[in-house]
């Protein structure tokens, strides 16, 4: 027996369902921003005692790359070019925060100075350049980790990390 196509309607119908009862799962982009001296740019955010890299959530059908060159240029005022991806980070719950995956791109090298007159306030209290060594004093454990793993990075590469270190890696 000849199996019947599906219409339009009757495969955005299913679709639908589907997307109802499929996890949905937060995205969160960041960049790794360096300055010559080969420290890394952290913000100090309104939102949250813990320093973070600049980025952000993805919205809706925005893809990651997107959003970090966007949260890059709304919060900090700065323009920036997204390179390769060096990590995806699966963030497992933390804080009440369903897990998540992290997206880390490679922003490349800055050498200028920061404007905080262009910070978004409502969001950046400051931003700092931190060696990566010290990195730990001022972060979320989760990006202690990342960043540590992170450390030797070779461009063209991507790792995958689970909360900030390689997978099947011992904890």
């Amino acid at each position: 027996m000849a199996r019947r196509e599906e219409t339009e309607a009757e495969r955005l119908r299913r679709i639908a369902i589907l997307n109802a009862r499929l996890p949905k799962k937060r995205n969160i982009a960041q960049g790794l921003l360096r300055n010559p001296a080969g420290e890394v740019l952290l913000c100090a955010l309104t939102y949250k005692k813990e320093w973070d890299l600049p980025g952000g959530v993805v919205d809706p059908g925005e893809p990651p790359a997107t959003t970090v060159a966007r949260e890059v240029d709304e919060e900090l005022g700065l323009e920036v070019t997204v390179g390769g991806l060096v990590a995806v980070n699966w963030l497992p719950p933390w804080r009440g925060w369903d897990d998540a995956h992290l997206f880390l791109f490679d922003l490349g090298v800055f050498d200028g100075e920061l404007d905080s007159a262009r910070f978004l306030r409502r969001e950046i209290a400051d931003a700092h350049w931190v060696d990566p060594r010290d990195t730990g004093d001022h972060v979320a454990p989760y990006t202690s980790r990342m960043l540590a793993s992170v450390a030797g990075w070779t461009p063209g590469e991507t790792l995958y990390l689970e909360d900030g270190t390689p997978a099947g890696a011992p904890e």
